[in-house]
């Protein structure tokens, strides 16, 4: 982006709170919660297209969105969201695992399948997908030459697996996910939603701020909330695209119904990015009314 000139650019996100629904709840960072619906037959699907296409399930979209907006917030290289997210895919299908008994690789934990014992942190900080990816980051950027190596090369060298070549099959969809997530193409991230039964929680906006900000850090420094709306000033459009997309890939799991950047919205009940009328180099989001 250098040499561009620095766009006034602002992401608004709406909170349906909607009736009904079988709520569970998440813990994230042992304080935030969100709400989730349990899954059942006819749950939604994310996709991401980027020069190709990946579906994920709501919960591993929002996991791949958390690690690249970690990345994002430590300034790592794209090259580095992509090594992680193909770790992550290999490792865990993007799902935050939990200790599977006889299935555990020893004491293998979350996304990344770290081990307390061999120096990632407790149980409970694996099992936080922000403190997983950061301590990945961290260990792959300590890695002498990893930019040039193969995908499986540089996650070998993290995490040290007794199948090395495995993760280079997942480099072409962290590929596309990392286009999409860290804002290099318009519109990429599109999910379905629980329609009519999205969570109901009269702090989810406020939640989802808190959540943003523990993703990425002082990047989302800005974000504020009024009523069922988050606003999100960005330095330029690839902020812009982090940030929308970041918001797509959890509007399944918090209610989020609109998001609109630039002239492009997405909204729960078409699924899809369409045109939209552009305000002052905004991206504008609007309630819908719940039942």
């Amino acid at each position: 982006m250098k040499g561009r000139q620095t766009l006034p650019v602002l992401v608004i996100l709406v909170v349906v709170c909607g009736v009904g629904g079988l709520l569970a709840r998440q813990q994230l960072d042992g304080e935030i919660e969100l709400p989730i619906e349990l899954p059942r037959l006819g749950a939604p699907e994310c996709v991401a297209r980027a020069d190709g296409e990946v579906r994920l399930d709501p919960e591993q979209m929002a996991n791949a969105a958390t690690i690249a907006a970690v990345g994002i917030s430590r300034n790592v290289p794209d090259r580095a969201v992509i090594v992680a997210l193909a770790t992550a895919l290999q490792e865990s299908k993007l799902r935050n695992l939990e200790h599977l008994g006889d299935g555990n690789d020893h004491d293998s934990l979350g996304l990344f399948q770290q081990r307390p014992s061999q120096g990632w942190g407790t149980a409970k900080q694996i099992m936080d997908p922000r403190h997983a990816a950061r301590r990945f980051y961290i260990s792959l950027t300590k890695v002498k030459g990893w930019q040039k190596m193969r995908v499986t090369e540089a996650a070998q060298r993290v995490q040290r697996s007794a199948y090395p070549e495995a993760y280079e099959k997942w480099a072409e969809e962290a590929t596309v996910l990392a286009k999409a997530l860290t804002g290099q193409q318009a519109g990429a991230v599109t999910c379905d939603t629980y329609g009519d039964d999205a969570p109901n929680d009269a702090a989810t906006a406020k939640v989802l701020a808190d959540r943003m900000k523990a993703d990425f850090g002082t990047k989302a420094k800005g974000v504020t909330t009024e009523g069922a709306a988050l606003r999100i000033p960005a330095a330029n459009s690839k902020a812009g695209w982090q940030f929308a997309h970041w918001l797509v890939a959890q509007a399944p799991l918090t209610g989020v119904t609109r998001v609109t950047f630039t002239d492009q919205q997405w909204s729960a009940g078409d699924k899809a990015w369409s045109p939209a009328e552009k305000v002052a180099e905004q991206v504008v989001a609007e309630a819908v009314a719940g039942g």
